[in-house]
This record gives C-alpha cells, structure tokens and sequence, in this order.
C-alpha cells in the first residue's frame, strides 16, 4: 500500500480476507457486522499480508457512512513530513509549502480514516493524534484555526500491541483510544481450508478478467498445507497468480518450492500430532517465557492469563519433574489454587 489512499472499497477486494470457514474467522465476522454500524475506534492486529486493510475497507462499507475511505501506511511517510500528510499545513508553515494542503484527516471527514502500522509513528506526533481524537479537532500545521472533524477511526498494526507499548514504540494512552474493539486476523497458515478457498477464489476473479474456466489442480492441496505461508494472504494471492498465468491448460498447479520453506525460528512454536494438552502447554509456556526474557508479567500478558496462572503452570511442571525423578506416588489431588491452566 502506498502513503496514502482515497475511495470507495470494491466488493471482490473487500471480501478477499473474509472468505473462509475456520472458526477464529467466523468470530471476525461476527464481530464486523456487530461493530460496522457504530462509531466505535477499531485496532485490527495480525501479521504482515493478513487482510489488516481489507477489514477496515469491509468495516467502512458496512458503517453506512458516505465519506470517503482514507487509508495511510504511517510507516511509509517521513517522520518529519507525516504531522502535515495527516492534519494538513498552510501555505508558507515551512520551506516548500507553496499552498495550503489538506490532510488525510480532512480528506476523511464523514468517512473512515485508517492508519496502518500506526505504532511506527513518531512518539511525539502520537501526542498530537491523541489531543485530536479527544477533542475531534485539528490544527493544520503553521495555523491557528481549530478545524472539527468526523471520521471513523481504524488502526492496525503488525506488532504485538502490549509489546509495542513496553518498547515505548505505541503510547498506551493512544492505544486505549484507538483500541474500543480489537480484531485479531489469524495467520494462514492457522486457517486449515480456507487456504484452498481462497486460492479458489482467486482463481475464479482470474477467470473472470480472462474469460477462461480454470479450477485448482487436486495436488494443490499438498502445497496448500505444507508451505507455511509467511506471507499470508497477500503471499497467496501472488502464487495463485503466477500459476494460473504461467500454467497450461484448465487446471492451476501450485509449485512452492522447498527453498521457500522458512527455516524454524526460536520464536515459533511447533506441535506434533498425538502431542498431549500438557506437552502443548509447556512448549507454548517455555517458548514465551523465552521471548519475553523470563518476564512473568509480558507472558502472562501474551498468553492473556494471570501471572499466578503463570506461576501455578510452572509450579506443576516443577512438580511433576521432580515427582518423576523421585519416583513418588503423585496420585494426590491438586491444590484447589493450583487449578487454574493456561487455557484460563
């Protein structure tokens, strides 16, 4: 996505990350149809290529509001030119402001402003966005006039957003504000089947540019599942296009290649099949604890548990590890404070 970009959604573009049936997708759904119509903030969260804008298209067409949709990458604009690409500037505020311009804010008013990877703004212009939104006005920069405005405001980001705050990178007052409802996108590779509906669907607007009627090879399947998509979305979207381009006759074979396996990383946690609930547990425990430098609190926060569940987690673990080297009976029942798992 560019720095910025004005206009209605397109039905196709908008529905591309709202097709499956997994159940964490199900739940975005529901959750966009019940926000849409309310003038709610909204903080859309998930890794790079998940459908971040999507959903905030598919919120503002659904709000029934008849201004535009604005969306600006604040990642993408200098630091030092991103306070007048959002609240304007008059004519002669700074070297080569030949006339006044107006911002993204204004260009939203009655409409929907979103600001993608929002916790890449500067800190100090952070404080600036919060004042407006309290106040729902602005000050061009180099002026004096306050302007009203009313836009919806949708935010993303592809960080973890209670780390984004410990590193100082998002102020947790701006967060709050931003943040009425947060929508979590899920990671392809964690959507189980929608990975066939989608390159389906994908193929199906190809046909329809091309007039052809293409379907997805059978051994598509096996490069659906085993490539795990870091890409997401956006990545898929790319590959099924390739291949429909590239491929001869009516069937799209998907060919990722085994050099396009990404390598496994610390902070990844891997789960065998026949894996107990336990074992899962545990290696999602460590692997956490791990990143967050054996801070008990950003884990627990992680997880979205107490940080005395944390600490009853590793307390039977403990247990249980010294239970077997003791070879003891550990048929007891267990403490009724010790009760609580990490599904909590």
């Amino acid at each position: 996505m560019g720095t910025g970009t004005q206009g209605t959604h397109t039905r196709d573009t908008a529905v591309d990350c709202m097709i499956g049936e997994c159940d964490a997708l199900r739940g975005v759904q529901d959750d966009l149809a019940k926000i849409a119509p309310t003038t709610a903030s909204v903080l859309v969260t998930g890794e790079s290529g998940t459908g971040k804008e999507l959903v905030a298209r598919a919120l503002h067409a659904r709000s029934g509001r008849v201004g535009p949709f604005v969306a600006v990458n604040c990642g993408a604009i200098a630091p030092e030119l991103l306070a007048s690409h959002l609240f304007g500037h008059e004519r002669g505020s700074f070297t080569g402001a030949a006339s006044r311009h107006i911002g993204f804010f204004e260009q939203a008013n009655g409409g929907t402003l979103f600001l993608d990877e929002v916790a890449e703004m500067p800190p100090a212009l952070q404080v600036y966005l919060l004042r407006a939104l309290e106040s729902g006005t602005l000050t061009r920069v180099g002026g004096t006039t306050a302007i009203d405005f009313d836009a919806r405001m949708v935010a993303a980001t592809n960080r973890d957003p209670m780390l984004a705050i410990d590193e100082g990178r998002l102020r947790e007052d701006l967060f709050y504000r931003l943040a009425d409802f947060i929508v979590v996108l899920p990671p392809l590779r964690a959507r189980g089947d929608d990975r066939r509906l989608l390159a389906q669907h994908f193929i199906d607007r190809l046909n329809a540019e091309h007039g052809l009627r293409k379907q997805l090879a059978p051994d598509a399947e096996q490069a659906l599942r085993r490539y795990s998509w870091p890409g997401n979305v956006r990545q898929l979207r790319s590959v099924v296009q390739r291949a429909y381009i590239l491929g001869d006759g009516d069937r799209v074979h998907l060919r990722v290649p085994d050099g396009l396996v990404p390598p496994s990383r610390g902070d990844t946690v891997s789960f065998a099949v026949g894996m107990s609930y336990a074992e899962v547990e545990q290696e999602m425990l460590h692997k956490t604890l791990a990143r967050y430098d054996n801070d008990k609190t950003r884990t627990a926060r992680a997880l979205g548990v107490s940080v005395r569940t944390i600490h009853n987690q590793l307390g039977r673990q403990h247990a249980g590890e010294a239970g077997t080297r003791r070879n003891t009976d550990c048929s007891r029942p267990p403490d009724e404070s010790d009760s609580r798992t990490l599904h909590a």
